[in-house]
Formats: C-alpha cells, sequence, structure tokens
C-alpha cells in the first residue's frame, strides 16, 4: 500500500500547481492584452501585473518549502483563438477561474501564511472573474470541479 503523502508534501504539490497556473495566466493576459477592448485594456495590465507578482511569490514559497519552482513553458496551448475582444474577455474569466481553483487546492493543503496568501489570491481571481464575465460564482475555486446537476 502507498503510504499518504505528507501534509507538508501536500502543500508543496499545492504551491507548485499554483505557481504552474500562474505562469499560464500571465502567458494568457499577455494574448488577452493584445486582443482587448481599449475600454479593458488597463484592467487586462492590472491583471497582468498582479499574476507576475503572485507568479514571483509563489517561487519564492516554494524554495522556503525546499522545492525547486517550476519554471514557466514556452508556450501554453489557448482553449480556443482569440480574435475578438469578446473572446479575450471570455479567456480571461477562464484563466481566473482555473487560478481560483489552483489557489483552492492551496488553501486546502497549505496553512499559516502561505493558507492566507493562497486564500486572498483565490478571492483577488474570484473578483477578476466576475468582472470579466459581468457575473460571479457561487464557490469560485470550484466551478471547474462541478458535476453536472442529476435530474430525476
Amino acid at each position: 500500500m502507498k503510504p499518504e503523502p505528507s501534509p507538508a508534501h501536500r502543500a508543496l504539490e499545492a504551491a507548485q500547481a499554483a505557481l504552474a497556473a500562474e505562469h499560464a495566466a500571465a502567458y494568457g493576459y499577455g494574448v488577452i492584452g493584445a486582443r482587448a477592448s481599449a475600454a479593458r485594456a488597463e484592467e487586462a495590465r492590472e491583471a497582468y501585473g498582479g499574476h507576475l507578482a503572485r507568479r514571483d511569490a509563489l517561487a519564492r514559497s516554494v524554495r522556503e518549502m525546499g522545492g525547486s519552482p517550476r519554471p514557466a513553458e514556452p508556450a501554453y496551448a489557448l482553449p480556443y483563438e482569440v480574435r475578438t475582444p469578446a473572446d479575450a474577455e471570455r479567456l480571461a474569466a477562464e484563466i481566473e477561474d482555473r487560478v481560483a481553483g489552483a489557489y483552492s487546492d492551496l488553501v486546502r493543503a497549505a496553512d499559516g501564511r502561505l493558507r492566507r496568501e493562497a486564500a486572498d489570491a483565490l478571492s483577488a481571481a474570484a473578483v477578476r472573474a466576475a468582472r470579466w464575465r459581468g457575473t460571479g460564482v457561487a464557490f469560485p475555486g470550484l466551478t471547474e470541479r462541478a458535476a453536472p446537476a442529476r435530474t430525476s
């Protein structure tokens, strides 16, 4: 029987996953910034900067936990071609949902300062997703994990 991973190992893996989500978000916001409407370009720049700052903080946290921060991929596959400002807004909301999901996992795995930072990042991602989408979700960070509702 395989032993259960230690809490420290679970926290490190969750931090690495959140770091990977931040790398992907920074890449995605490069595309979003090029396609966003003039009215939302500043919002895209601010989100990009926020993701870079959280990425750097996570890399420090991973090192503090004794890990080696996962590097960014050279490129990331986007879920669809982003041609219009509406596509950019939809992609931004999806990216924020994914980031919220990664931080949701980190909140569950971590404690202390890292858990507080993850909760703050989860909240920030949920707010950005709601702004891009125009509406919020009941449980940010869990939407992509929700199973379809059963009908009787």
